[in-house]
C-alpha cells in the first residue's frame, strides 16, 4: 500500500470517536466536480484531500471532528489516510450506518473526472484489505446502500456490485505474513496431559506459540518456553488470566476461548475453536 499518512499531510491524530470493528467497509466518491487535471499531477489530489478535510472540519451543521472518510485512494494510486483504522467513519449518513461501515473515498466525482482508473480501483483495494486487516468485516458496499444517495456513483457503483476486485495489474505492496493459528481445543489437551508427564513432551506445537506470547508479557521466563504446558506455563496463563480480570476457578491455567482470544490479539496469532 502506498499510504500517505496524516503525519505526512502536517495532520494530527484524529479527534473521531474510536470504533474497533465494523461489519465492513463502504466506498464512496466525491459527489461534485472533480478536476480531470488530476490525472497528470499526484499534487492536485493531495490539494483535494486537504481541501475536503477543511471544507468538512468548517461545516458548523454536521459539526465533524475530522474529515468524515478513514481512507481516500487516488487516480495514481495512493492511499491517503483520513481517519485511519479503528476510528468511526462520519460518511455513512447516520450514526446507526457510521457504526456499521468504515468508508473510503475514491476521489472521483459525478462531473469531469468520473472514470476510475486502475491504479484508483487498486489502492481503494488497499485500502478495504487494511481496514479488513485491523477490525472491518468483509461486507464491501457501496455508500448508497442503506442511504438515499447516488453516491459512489456509476462507475464506481458497478465496480463495488461486482465484489470490488483487484484489477489486473495491480496488487498490494506486500504480502501478507501468515499468523500462526492455535487450536484450543488442542492446547487444553496439552495443558491437561503435560503437567503429569514424565519429563517435557511436546504434545502440541500450538503451545510454544502460546508461551512466547507469555514470555512476551512477562509471565513465563523465556527458559521455560518449551513447548511443554507444564506446571510454569499453567502458573504463567493463570497470570494472565487474572490480568484479563478473572478470579478463582476461571482463573486456573486453563486456556479458555476469551482468554486465549485476547493474547492472541495482543500477540499475532488467531485461535482455532
Amino acid at each position: 500500500m502506498q499510504l500517505i499518512t496524516r503525519k505526512a499531510l502536517g495532520w494530527p491524530t484524529s479527534a473521531a470517536p474510536l470504533q474497533a470493528t465494523t461489519k465492513g467497509v463502504k466506498v464512496h466518491y466525491t459527489g461534485s466536480a472533480v478536476p480531470v487535471a488530476l490525472l497528470k499531477d499526484h499534487q492536485q489530489c493531495i490539494a483535494l484531500w486537504r481541501d475536503i478535510r477543511a471544507s468538512h472540519l468548517a461545516n458548523k451543521v454536521e459539526n465533524y471532528s475530522d474529515i468524515a472518510y478513514n481512507y481516500a485512494a487516488c487516480v495514481h494510486g495512493y492511499v491517503l489516510e483520513g481517519r485511519g483504522r479503528g476510528r468511526r467513519t462520519g460518511a455513512n449518513g447516520n450514526q446507526t450506518l457510521n457504526k456499521a461501515h468504515y468508508a473510503v473515498l475514491g476521489l472521483v466525482g459525478s462531473s469531469g473526472l468520473t472514470e476510475p482508473t486502475d491504479e484508483l480501483l487498486g489502492a481503494i483495494r488497499d485500502a478495504i484489505e487494511d481496514l479488513q486487516d485491523h477490525g472491518a468485516g468483509k461486507e464491501v458496499k457501496g455508500h448508497r446502500d442503506g442511504y438515499a444517495t447516488a453516491c459512489p456513483g456509476g462507475p464506481l457503483y458497478a465496480w463495488v456490485q461486482k465484489g470490488a476486485p483487484r484489477p489486473g495489474g495491480t496488487k498490494p505492496a506486500t504480502s501478507k505474513p501468515s499468523r500462526p493459528v492455535v487450536d484450543l481445543s488442542q492446547l487444553v489437551a496439552a495443558a491437561r496431559s503435560n503437567p503429569p508427564a514424565k519429563g517435557t513432551p511436546v504434545t502440541y506445537s500450538g503451545v510454544k506459540t502460546v508461551e512466547a506470547a507469555l514470555v512476551a508479557e512477562r509471565l513465563l521466563d523465556k527458559d521455560l518456553a518449551d513447548g511443554h504446558f507444564g506446571t510454569a506455563t499453567v502458573t504463567a496463563y493463570a497470570a494472565w488470566q487474572r490480568r484479563c480480570g478473572w478470579s478463582g476457578e476461571d482463573a486456573d491455567g486453563m486456556p479458555g476461548i476469551a482468554s486465549l482470544r485476547k493474547l492472541g490479539a495482543r500477540r499475532g496469532f488467531d485461535v482455532k475453536e
